[in-house]
């Protein structure tokens, strides 16, 4: 598992959102979001994110919210299928993991000692999950963990 820091830059996106429960639905919403792009033809050069907005551990399952996102150009059209916003960017840990449960779990229980061990603070902003085409082709994923140096 191999973990560094990485600016991730402000980005316009376009994103469905699922308010409930983290868990199984999620992959529904980014499936959903992923159609969309491919029916506009962003898949193939896209970076998309998945984005838990709330702690699940101080906010109620019911009001969770979690955003599929795909970062846009400046040209690119959104419709009704979408809402558009804006990543917030910033200081990133990003650790890419294969995409399965057991590597994602391993992951969450390195990163926070990793972070204390050198001393980076974990900021209050959402993490992120980052897909590529490539990385999806290949079953991985990053996690991106807001940080201060």
């Amino acid at each position: 598992m191999e973990m560094k820091i990485e600016t991730i830059p402000t980005s316009r996106i376009a994103y469905i959102r699922k308010v409930g429960p983290y868990g199984s639905a999620n992959k529904q919403t980014m499936e959903n979001l992923k159609k969309w792009a491919a029916e506009r033809n962003l898949l193939s050069t896209a970076t998309i994110f998945g984005m838990a907005q709330d702690n699940p551990e101080t906010t109620p399952p019911e009001e969770c919210r979690y955003d599929a996102c795909i970062v846009l150009t400046d040209k690119e059209p959104v419709d009704h299928q979408v809402s558009e916003g804006v990543l917030n960017g910033g200081t990133y840990l990003v650790c890419k993991v294969e995409h399965t449960t057991k590597a994602v779990q391993q992951a969450w229980a390195d990163i926070i000692p990793f972070a204390a061990k050198n001393n980076y603070q974990i900021e209050q902003k959402p993490i992120l999950e980052r897909y590529t085409a490539e990385m999806i082709r290949n079953e991985f994923c990053e996690l991106c963990v807001p940080v201060s140096l």
